[in-house]
């Protein structure tokens, strides 16, 4: 794309108009309580429809999307969290038997279906099945960034079955061109004595514009780059070198700096999805079809992981995150086509079939707490008898105040009312393990858990449990505002506090019921002022002794 005068409005670039037209559509998808990207999505597929050629530049604002994306997953992820059994076990029995399923029921439908598609022996059927396998690992991250889950047992276990999914993937592209990698690719082994330099690097990057930097230098020039000059994907490459520095105290530093410049170009992603080329009736039809198909994967998802010890919610959360198709089928089918093996109108067909489970898993996503309590006690029937590790029911003792969100500012909540009341009077419950696991060497009294889940009430309010405080300090409004109603159909009868980022929400957490809501912005600023005017005080008193 280009900034000359567009073919569609003379004297307004191609880039004014792609620009204005995701902006209009993302607010009116946010508006009728839609993620953005669904408005994204919606503006490629219009700007394709209005006679918008396919554009270089927004694919390769597409592709650092996806770069970074990947780099700040491997920040948060650390190597041997792939091999929990229900990271590889669930991927691998998921991915045969959905490959299994598909390809039964391909070959089984009306041969009118398979001619539409450009799909005719048993090897292409496959091949199709194989693609739609994945689940879309863009979309599962944003979905789990927006719930504040990336880290919660099933944020951590969706993204796990992802990457060992976008490792097949990987393997398939690698494989299927029929060039083995570089023989530099021995050479990647090096990257490892490359992190001392690189955290060296990292603790003088300040936190100014050396930190973005940094990280826009290591995730593409060192690790995407590195890997495709020796012949294998830049995305994989993103995501090992962002696995190497997951350990490093400035890592999530790191993926904060970033989160803006990422999400701005994952913006191109999902436009570079609808600029796909020409969409028929047909195409949408087969595309609608196969979206018929996503619940399918989702309930096996839901089914496997059940199997592997995790709790009916984790289970449902992260198969909720998983719903949906994949860019990476999009990118096995361009390969298949450019080989010769799938038809291009397969591949139209699995872009739009792409598109369309994004919007409705959007849907899902968004009300997935919701969902879930609707249909715990049937979910609930599917749970094994013990759990995994660190997925148990929360106990909380003879605890009187609950801190949900055990950040700065729960924290800080922690402390103050730890050293004014009691010891075990108070109790953190945080959703991230590595946070729990340093609470808990500092000595706090702090569970893992969530306060969306419907389970933790439900059972409080069965064991008659009557707290006298809770404290709701997630950085997550929407996440704020449904363990809000999850209190109140508690019947609970304590005073809720609340944390706010904005003037709407606190309004919105008010009106929800909260007792006391605390501006984490305005009224931050007016203790720093209020602990300036005891200093002036008491300086005062001190020249007047004098």
């Amino acid at each position: 794309m280009n900034l000359t005068s567009s073919a569609l409005f003379p004297g307004i670039s191609d880039f004014s108009v792609a620009l204005a037209l995701a902006a209009i559509l993302g607010f009116l998808a946010q508006m009728i309580r839609l993620p953005p990207l669904a408005g994204f999505l919606l503006a490629g597929f219009a700007l394709n429809a209005m006679g918008m050629p396919h554009s270089p530049f927004i694919e390769e604002i597409a592709d650092l999307g996806v770069i970074l994306l990947l780099f700040t997953i491997g920040l948060k992820l650390k190597p041997s969290a792939l091999m929990r059994p229900e990271i590889w076990g669930g991927a691998s029995a998921h991915a045969i038997t959905i490959i299994a399923l598909f390809s039964v029921l391909f070959y089984l439908a009306p041969i009118s279906m398979l001619t539409l598609l450009g799909v005719g022996d048993i090897g292409e059927i496959v091949l199709l099945a194989f693609a739609l396998s994945f689940s879309s690992t863009v979309f599962a991250v944003k979905v789990l960034e927006e719930r504040g889950g990336a880290r919660s047992v099933d944020g951590r276990t969706a993204i796990g079955i992802l990457i060992f999914q976008d490792i097949l993937a990987v393997a398939f592209l690698t494989f299927s061109t029929g060039k083995l990698p570089s023989i530099w690719a021995f050479a990647l082994v090096g990257l490892v004595l490359l992190r001392p330099l690189l955290s060296y690097l990292l603790e003088r990057a300040g936190s100014g514009e050396l930190l973005p930097m940094f990280g826009l230098f290591a995730a593409v020039v060192v690790g995407a780059t590195s890997f495709q000059l020796a012949g294998l994907k830049p995305d994989l490459g993103a995501l090992v070198l962002g696995m190497m520095m997951a350990n490093h105290r400035r890592a999530g530093d790191v993926a904060d700096s970033l989160f803006t410049i990422k999400e701005v170009m994952l913006v191109g992603f999902f436009l570079n999805i609808g600029l796909i080329g020409a969409v028929k009736l047909d195409h949408l039809l087969l595309a609608l079809g196969l979206v018929l198909l996503v619940p399918i994967k989702s309930a096996l998802f839901f089914l496997i992981l059940s199997r592997f010890r995790l709790r009916a919610r984790s289970s449902f959360l992260a198969a909720a995150s998983l719903s949906s198709y994949s860019e990476f089928g999009l990118i096995v089918g361009a390969v298949a086509y450019e080989s010769g093996w799938l038809a291009a109108d397969a591949l139209t067909v699995i872009a739009l079939a792409v598109a369309i489970s994004f919007v409705g898993a959007s849907v899902l996503n968004l009300n997935v707490n919701r969902a879930y309590a609707n249909l715990s006690g049937v979910l609930k029937r599917f749970e094994t008898v013990t759990r995994r590790s660190g997925d148990q029911p929360l106990d909380t003792g003879g605890a009187q105040i609950l801190v949900f969100g055990m950040g700065r500012v729960g924290t800080g909540a922690y402390d103050f009312l730890r050293e004014r009341y009691r010891d075990n009077i108070v109790v953190g419950i945080e959703s991230n393990s590595e946070k729990v696991a340093s609470h808990r060497e500092a000595g706090r009294n702090v569970l893992l858990g969530d306060a969306a889940d419907s389970d933790f009430w439900e059972r409080m309010e069965a064991a008659g449990k009557d707290f006298r405080v809770v404290m709701l300090a997630m950085p997550d409004h929407q996440v704020n505002m449904y363990a809000l109603q999850q209190i109140r159909r508690a019947g609970f009868g304590g005073f809720i506090a609340a944390l706010a980022k904005y003037p709407e929400d606190a309004t919105a957490l008010k009106e929800g019921g909260a007792h006391c809501v605390f501006n984490m912005y305005a009224e931050a600023g007016a203790g720093f002022a209020a602990s300036v005017a005891e200093l002036l005080e008491g300086s005062t008193a001190d020249l007047a002794a004098q």
